[in-house]
């Protein structure tokens, strides 16, 4: 890994999981380990043999894969993600009753929040339902942002940030989400997916955004068996002599790109505009440009996905002949935004943009004056939604600049804004 490397500690060994090649639930546990930066070994299990060889069991056609073994000789056969974080001792549930502040989504607008919230005394809870890190997480390497010249991976930033967090008294609250909300008496009551209550004087939704879907049909049929959301970052060591298909203009797809293309025999890289300069950073075109592996297609989509168990062709369809054609491949990665992940806000005042976006701060006024439903004589805070005290920080707000540095700015500012809404609303007189 590019940059300094951030590991949780395991007794000093890896697990090791032993699978099948192309099973979705191979990718699973594997892309989890990787973007929790957690150190680990993937063995591939084929047949019989390999099974006796490697496990010492038989009956290779009944086991439940993935097997994970920790360090200590303990096996899980089968086990979901959420298995793994219990065994890790990361699931956890709410030790207080209430909190000053609970923070949705650990990508790196929630982060910051937890870290500066924690940091300056505040009572403050992380929710995250699945990996530390958010769609950042994934990335490969980041090296547009301040202080690591080298660049760092999205997942080792994050585990860094985690641990500041946790140092300064967060709680972090993994592989949990809150699923409907209800704001009275000054707090945020939140329902969470397994039933329990959350609640808080104050919260910040950080939850970003899902990866958008290329509509084709297969699409659930293939993904992790071929078809993969995102950067892929765990999958690259697997590419060995292998044709890989990247689907995106941004610097996501860039990334993931220049990642692949250090591994696999050739990355093809497609584009549904003309130019990468309307979307790519220029240091990321000239390093497309100047491998002698990546090609690039222009005005092109991914109509079609075939296969039999797992992904082996993909009908790439000319935006400007409308003609197409099948290719083979065994890996297509989509890196092409997403939408935000909003579906709790529908039944509160929350007012959302068209697209689904938490519209905040100034954004809310219209002729200066704020929306019917503010029950406040001052102005909504810049970042707080239509709900005095709620706010929202990253790729889940209206008119967000979607960029690592600039979500860890917006969680550390909302922190600010938390504390006047505490002092407003929750100090004696």
């Amino acid at each position: 890994m590019t940059g300094d490397h951030v590991s949780r500690e395991l007794g000093g060994n890896a697990i090791r999981v032993f699978g099948r090649a192309g099973s979705t639930e191979g990718y699973d546990v594997r892309d989890f380990l990787t973007r929790t930066v957690v150190a680990f070994e993937w063995i591939d299990l084929t047949c019989e043999e390999d099974c006796r060889a490697a496990l010492g069991l038989a009956d290779f056609a009944a086991l439940r894969f993935p097997i994970v073994q920790f360090p200590g000789g303990e096996r899980l056969f089968g086990p979901r993600v959420r298995e793994i974080a219990d065994r890790l001792g990361w699931v956890t549930t709410p030790r207080y009753k209430e909190y000053d502040l609970s923070i949705y989504g650990a990508g790196p607008a929630g982060l910051s929040a937890a870290v500066y919230a924690a940091s300056e005394g505040l009572r403050t809870a992380l929710i995250e339902r699945h990996a530390v890190g958010g769609q950042a997480g994934t990335s490969s390497l980041i090296e547009n942002y301040m202080g690591f010249p080298q660049g760092i991976s999205g997942a080792a930033l994050a585990e860094r940030a985690r641990q500041q967090a946790v140092k300064f008294g967060a709680e972090l609250i993994m592989m949990s989400e809150g699923v409907k909300a209800e704001f009275r008496d000054n707090r945020i009551h939140v329902r969470m997916a397994d039933g329990s209550r959350m609640v808080a004087k104050s919260n910040i939704c950080a939850t970003g955004v899902e990866y958008r879907r290329l509509g084709v049909e297969n699409e659930d049929r293939f993904l992790g068996a071929g078809l993969f959301y995102g950067a892929g970052a765990a999958e690259a060591p697997y590419c060995l002599n292998e044709d890989v298909y990247v689907v995106g203009g941004g610097n996501s797809a860039g990334q993931a790109v220049m990642h692949f293309a250090d591994h696999a025999r050739k990355v093809t890289m497609l584009v549904r505009g003309a130019s990468l300069a309307d979307s790519l950073s220029s240091y990321l075109i000239d390093r497309i440009r100047g491998r002698s592996n990546v090609d690039v297609l222009h005005d092109v989509e991914v109509s079609a996905l075939a296969g039999e168990d797992t992904l082996e062709q993909i009908g790439l369809r000319s935006l400007t002949t409308h003609t197409q054609e099948m290719v083979p491949t065994r890996r297509l990665f989509v890196c092409i935004g997403g939408v935000p992940n909003t579906d709790w806000a529908k039944d509160t005042a929350i007012i959302r943009d068209r697209s689904g976006y938490l519209v905040t701060g100034p954004d809310l006024l219209d002729q200066g004056r704020p929306p019917a439903c503010w029950p406040l004589d001052r102005q909504p805070y810049f970042l707080e939604t239509s709900v005095p005290g709620s706010f929202a920080v990253g790729d889940v707000r209206h008119g967000s600049i979607k960029r690592v540095a600039s979500a860890v700015g917006e969680g550390a500012m909302a922190v600010s804004f938390v504390h006047r809404h505490l002092e407003e609303t929750h100090t004696p007189a």
